[in-house]
């Protein structure tokens, strides 16, 4: 008997499938606070993304993760933003474009 997914692992579900589909695929970090930067932290290879992300949901924090387009319409990358406090992440910059995404607001 297995037991029911975690609402987590419903959350990371899609990030696993895409990862497993496009495993050249890259995840990049990005850290908000008050203020958003416009570079990422970090660049994680596609087995990374799904076990980070989970890690820092258990700890408390906002995840926003969109699958980027480049200006062809091909998945480029993935955008994954984790913040505490502060506001969400800003709109994508021109000329890259939304193919999935996905918001967690972690509870009381």
């Amino acid at each position: 008997m297995t037991a029911d997914p975690t609402p987590i692992e419903v959350f990371l579900a899609p990030l696993s499938r895409i990862t497993r589909k496009r495993r050249d695929i890259e995840g990049l970090v990005f850290w908000g606070g008050e203020r958003w930067g416009d570079s990422p932290s970090e660049a994680l290879e596609a087995e990374e993304v799904a076990f980070y992300a989970e890690g820092l949901l258990l700890d408390g924090f906002h995840m926003d993760w969109t699958l980027v387009a480049d200006e062809t319409g091909e998945a480029d990358h993935l955008r994954l933003c984790f913040w505490q406090d502060g506001p969400p992440p800003p709109a994508l910059l021109p000329g890259w474009t939304a193919l999935e995404t996905g918001r967690w607001t972690p509870g009381p």
